[in-house]
C-alpha cells in the first residue's frame, strides 16, 4: 500500500514538473490532489499506516547504525 501510494504521488509529481499542459491543468490537478489530501479515509489510512510500521521503522534504524559502525571498525583496521 505505501509503494502504490508513493508511486502515484511521484507520477502526480514527474507529471506537473514534466507537463507544458499550462496552468489551468496544473490547477484541476491540484484540486485534485487537495481532495484527496483532506480525505478523511486517506488521513486514517496513513495514520494507521504510519503507527503499525513505528517499530519496524525504528528496528531497522539500529540495524543500519549497528551495520555502519561495523563497517566503519573494519575499514579502521
Amino acid at each position: 500500500m505505501k509503494f502504490r501510494f508513493g508511486l502515484i504521488i511521484g507520477l502526480g509529481v514527474g507529471y506537473l514538473l514534466g507537463t507544458k499542459a499550462g496552468h489551468e491543468r496544473y490547477e484541476q490537478i491540484m484540486a485534485a490532489f487537495n481532495k484527496v489530501r483532506t480525505n478523511e479515509q486517506i488521513r486514517e489510512a496513513t495514520s494507521l499506516a504510519e503507527r503499525s510500521t513505528r517499530d519496524s521503522r525504528a528496528a531497522a534504524g539500529r540495524g543500519m547504525a549497528s551495520v555502519a559502525d561495523a563497517v566503519r571498525t573494519r575499514a579502521a583496521r
